[in-house]
């Protein structure tokens, strides 16, 4: 694996292939330092769950490549789930199977092991994407399910305005949707998944409605990108938008966003059959 030369606080620089942390992080963020209580927070939305189980089908052997704390692992099906990071696996609750330390560049199976695949909001963690996607294509004799986001903001919203720092960050970080179908080949599909205002997974995007609970630093820390951004331009998001919170200025400004029943955010389900 090639290794990086820039660093951010002692990280990589988003964007290079790094080598891995000291608790096993193999993607641009050391989850070591940001992984804990992660589960609290990026708890699966039923909603968003749906989709993914849908798209699934009928497959009985799942396997859950960058599986994090098992978020969106069907619970009915037979899941093997390959998580780099110790502190990671460490989240997984104890309804959810144990995760295997590994990579998505070399899975440890035989084709078509599995009937399916899946990877939730992990792509973009990979040094190596289309490494990743074609080990999850070789491994699974059906679909591969991925959760993302778009690299570029879809619609207009108050955070960009706030802080562009974090979705610079996010821009570089995302790989381009037409590049995953591209390396998923001709039968690959991407839609919308519309994020409801009362979203219970904690990813920074999904309170679109509840600007306040932004505020709360256990909950940036759950956004991997806002490790990347400088201290002072992490104080002057949260300055900001308190006192303008305080002033009525972000609901004359924004607030509209309250009464959205569902919006997007740029997460998008990729399905390649």
């Amino acid at each position: 694996m090639p290794r990086h030369t820039g660093v951010v606080h002692g990280r990589a620089r988003y964007g290079e292939a790094v080598p891995r942390f000291s608790d096993g992080s193999a993607g641009d963020a050391d989850y070591g330092v940001i992984g804990a209580g992660y589960a609290t927070i990026r708890q699966p939305d039923p909603r968003i769950e749906a989709v993914i189980w849908e798209a699934l089908g009928d497959a009985r052997t799942v396997i859950d490549v960058g599986a994090g704390a098992g978020s969106y692992e069907p619970r009915d099906r037979y899941v093997t789930a390959v998580e780099p990071s110790a502190s990671m696996r460490a989240e997984r609750p104890a309804d959810r199977s144990p995760a295997i330390d590994g990579t998505a560049d070399h899975l440890p199976f035989d084709d078509d092991s599995f009937d399916a695949a899946m990877a939730t909001v992990t792509i973009h963690q990979w040094p190596d994407l289309e490494a990743g996607l074609a080990e999850l294509r070789r491994v699974a004799r059906g679909p591969v399910v991925l959760l993302t986001f778009t690299p570029e903001v879809p619609e207009d919203w108050w955070m960009p305005h706030y802080v562009p720092e974090l979705f610079a960050v996010e821009a570089a970080r995302m790989p381009g949707i037409d590049r995953i179908v591209a390396a998923l080949g001709p039968s690959t599909t991407a839609d919308i998944v519309p994020v409801p205002s009362d979203c219970i997974d904690g990813f920074g995007q999904a309170f679109y409605a509840r600007p306040e609970r932004t505020l709360d630093p256990e909950i940036r820390r759950a956004m991997s990108a806002w490790t990347f951004v400088e201290p002072e331009v992490a104080q002057r998001y949260t300055d900001t938008l308190t006192a303008d919170l305080a002033s009525g200025e972000w609901e004359r400004t924004w607030g509209e966003f309250r009464s959205k029943a569902v919006f997007d955010v740029g997460l998008r389900l990729i399905v390649a059959r």
